[in-house]
């Protein structure tokens, strides 16, 4: 039996819920050489800003049981040279993009914002919030709600607004649901989660920290259990809103669970790294597996573990299907709630 896949965020329409996750692809060239990205969701771009970054000093990464921790820093050419050559060749391609963004105040991101706003071939913009605010002590802005409020409000007030923003979330805070709220009501159309918790390794061998910049971001298996939470806590709180669920997925149960917690987008990352085909065979996997529970649409899986408690045996669409009119439950673009969606 064949699933349809399709999936939305905000009103844009993917073919699928599999995207790469931003720092993971570069801007797509690379990944190309193994696949045709149109079989994707969408490529998500590594964080673009406004002027070329040499990124942090070596090492960058270190792996860890289960997991890599890097410090690569938003390394890039600059808005200039996105705009110039990347865009336009993914353009060129018909490849649904989303441009990640990053910047050190309230004024960069709306500067990139507006660069970006009359570009060709971007899908939508996600807001990569793990930056330190140079304004503010170098607080990442991620960890304080109004001031990723602040920043998310500059850029949907500058894109087009036919383009969806997304807000990209941290789990280093005390309160998830908090942030998220205030990126919402700051203009936010759909929310990713979770960017990598900072972490660190320490070398016992040379008897001095794994990473040149001390510590660095975990991403990897180690993480999924983290990102299941915060989805589940968000959608829980936030059933409207479309999440992307990024952090630890290697196969399709790993992105299955995460629709079930409430993402209807599911990122994918570190598994790129050593698997270039991760995404497609992420995709064949979760479309195997919603079959075999006998799903007809992937909208119907979106947060479905919230409507029935915990424990029992296995259980199939029809054990567990809710009432089609319960809030957040597979409601289309236009209806009273969106079904979705992370990086």
């Amino acid at each position: 039996m064949s699933v349809d896949m399709r999936t939305y965020l905000a009103h844009v329409e993917l073919a699928n819920p599999i995207t790469t996750a931003a720092g993971c692809a570069s801007s797509g060239r690379e990944l190309s050489q193994f696949f045709d990205l149109n079989r994707i969701g969408a490529l998500v771009t590594r964080s673009i800003t406004m002027a070329p970054r040499a990124g942090r000093p070596t090492p960058r990464m270190a792996e860890t049981p289960s997991g890599l921790l890097n410090a690569v820093g938003l390394q890039g050419p600059g808005i200039d040279a996105f705009l110039d050559r990347e865009l336009p060749w993914l353009a060129h391609r018909g490849v649904r993009t989303v441009v990640s963004i990053g910047g050190g105040t309230v004024n960069e991101y709306g500067a990139l914002a507006r660069r970006l706003t009359d570009a060709p071939g971007v899908t939508a913009v996600e807001v990569n919030l793990a930056c330190p605010n140079i304004e503010d002590r170098g607080r990442v802005f991620a960890r304080d709600g109004a001031a990723a409020a602040e920043v998310v409000s500059s850029v949907r007030a500058l894109m087009r607004y036919d383009v969806p923003v997304i807000a990209k979330l941290s789990p280093d805070v005390a309160d998830i649901v908090a942030v998220a709220r205030a990126c919402v009501d700051g203009g936010a159309d759909a929310l990713s989660m979770i960017n990598t918790p900072v972490g660190m390794s320490i070398d016992t061998e040379t008897l001095r920290p794994a990473l040149a910049a001390v510590t660095g971001g975990l991403s990897g298996p180690a993480v999924r259990p983290l990102a299941v939470r915060c989805v589940w806590q968000v959608y829980a709180a936030l059933p409207g809103v479309p999440i992307i669920g990024v952090g630890g997925v290697l196969t399709g149960r790993d992105a299955f669970e995460l629709i079930l917690a409430g993402a209807c987008v599911v990122g994918v990352g570190t598994a790129l790294f050593h698997d270039p085909y991760a995404c497609l065979r992420i995709l064949r996997e979760l479309e195997e597996l919603l079959s075999a529970r006998g799903f007809q649409r992937l909208a119907d899986a979106v947060g479905l573990a919230h409507h029935h408690p915990p424990g029992g045996g296995t259980r199939h669409r029809a054990d567990v299907l809710p009432d089609p009119g319960a809030p957040g439950f597979g409601a289309a673009p236009g209806g009273s709630d969106l079904e979705e969606s992370s990086l």
